[in-house]
């Protein structure tokens, strides 16, 4: 997508990912789990906040799609009139 607040949306999910997974592959994951813990919820937090967003996105250019089909509609009509 060319969506400027997809694409940030994108980097802030993998970049919670890449923080996640490397703190459960720490050694002191053991000793912390609570801010892998921590990590898991702002990683989850960037993935919903890039779904709703998609959902509104995609909702958008779907609803000026169907906008466009109707002025192309209306126009044949007023031609074949």
């Amino acid at each position: 997508m060319d969506c400027p607040i997809c694409r940030d949306l994108v980097r802030a999910f993998e970049a919670g990912l890449s923080r996640y997974i490397e703190a459960r592959s720490s050694a002191c994951y053991q000793v912390s789990k609570k801010l892998a813990a921590r990590m898991n919820v702002d990683m989850e937090r960037a993935k919903t906040e890039l779904e709703e967003h998609r959902f509104v996105c995609t909702s958008a250019i779907r609803l000026l799609a169907l906008l466009r089909e109707r002025d192309a509609s209306t126009n044949l009509r007023e031609l074949a009139a």
